[in-house]
């Protein structure tokens, strides 16, 4: 049986999503407190003292939690400017915020697959997603995973088993309505009969998605609100079940221009925020930009880092061609190369 959100709107003591003023939220039911008392009074004294925990840890969170949007359209512009490859993103993004802004209707954004080649930004921008809707964010990387149950849980009968992540996203966290990134989606390699995967099929679809049971808990829960935002380098290895429930956004590395400005933006958002940048030019040179523009969007913060030490270190107040990484040897193979002084 369905749990039903509450009608009660509230505000949420939250980093204020983009600018826009705290946001709001329905409180929503996620599972059932009898159901749940009734499997813990089923299970046989001194035994399964972790599932037993998984119980009481439930109902002593109880099954509200916060299902958040933004009050207000919020600012998205800076958005654009650092993300410029995922403008198609952000527009069907920015298209729901305006729907649901001045009702009382969720927010509702279809599963997004970010598809595209590696050091782009993708799992950046999942992240800035889930500042600018004010919710919290849940975390898997595929790439690291073999087992089948990491995200609908394992059966307890199982040693060692555990919960899945979108239980404990969902149980542990204040909001119905998380992010969750599956990193690198297409990288999802299994052992033996389990598919770690095979939870999505029914995770991505709202309906079913109501009564998502973990197969830890054996307790179902609501994870229809649940924002989904998976990424991948090749959309051929992900079965097509999966693609066909998720809106499939094609991200290219951004061009020289985009590139620049990313650059000058991490610049200037490096320099104002610690106290050390006040030493720093305000802007840094052509040069410099130019050559920084030839890296990976997620090489950049790292190289300006080092390159602001390597000019610190000369007792420079200007980042010289000489402070930053190789830029030919960034994001193929290896690590950084520097350029010595």
């Amino acid at each position: 049986m369905r749990a039903s959100p509450s009608t009660q709107l509230v505000p949420v003591a939250t980093q204020p999503a983009g600018g826009s003023g705290i946001p709001i939220a329905q409180m929503r039911n996620l599972y059932r407190c009898a159901e749940v008392e009734r499997r813990m009074n089923r299970l046989p004294p001194k035994e399964h003292e972790s599932l037993r925990n998984t119980y009481e840890r439930m109902l002593e969170k109880g099954p509200e939690r916060f299902q958040v949007k933004p009050s207000g359209l919020p600012a998205m512009d800076h958005l654009y400017d650092d993300l410029p490859n995922f403008h198609a993103a952000l527009d069907d993004i920015k298209r729901q915020l305006a729907l649901c802004q001045d009702s009382r209707d969720a927010l509702e954004i279809a599963p997004m697959l970010l598809l595209g080649p590696p050091g782009i930004g993708k799992t950046h921008f999942a992240r800035e997603i889930a500042q600018l809707l004010g919710t919290g964010m849940g975390f898997v990387s595929m790439s690291s995973l073999t087992a089948g149950w990491v995200l609908s849980g394992a059966s307890s009968q199982w040693k060692g088993a555990r919960p899945g992540k979108v239980f404990e996203t969902l149980v542990e966290g204040a909001y119905a309505n998380p992010l969750m990134v599956i990193d690198e989606i297409d990288k999802a390699r299994g052992e033996h009969a389990y598919d770690p995967l095979g939870a999505l099929y029914s995770l991505l679809e709202h309906d079913t998605a109501h009564d998502f049971t973990d197969e830890f808990a054996e307790v179902a829960i609501d994870a229809s609100q649940v924002i989904w935002v998976a990424t991948a380098n090749d959309g051929h290895a992900i079965p097509e079940p999966i693609l066909n429930r998720m809106s499939v956004y094609e991200v290219q590395a951004p061009d020289r221009d985009a590139a620049r400005t990313i650059a000058l933006r991490l610049y200037a958002s490096l320099r104002a925020g610690h106290d050390w940048g006040r030493r720093f030019d305000e802007s840094p040179a052509e040069a410099v930009l130019e050559r920084m523009s030839e890296l990976a969007p997620r090489d950049m913060r790292r190289a300006w880092t080092a390159a602001f030490g390597n000019a610190r270190l000369d007792n420079r107040c200007t980042i010289e061609l000489r402070d930053l990484p190789d830029a030919h040897g960034v994001g193929k193979r290896g690590p950084l190369g520097f350029v010595g002084h």
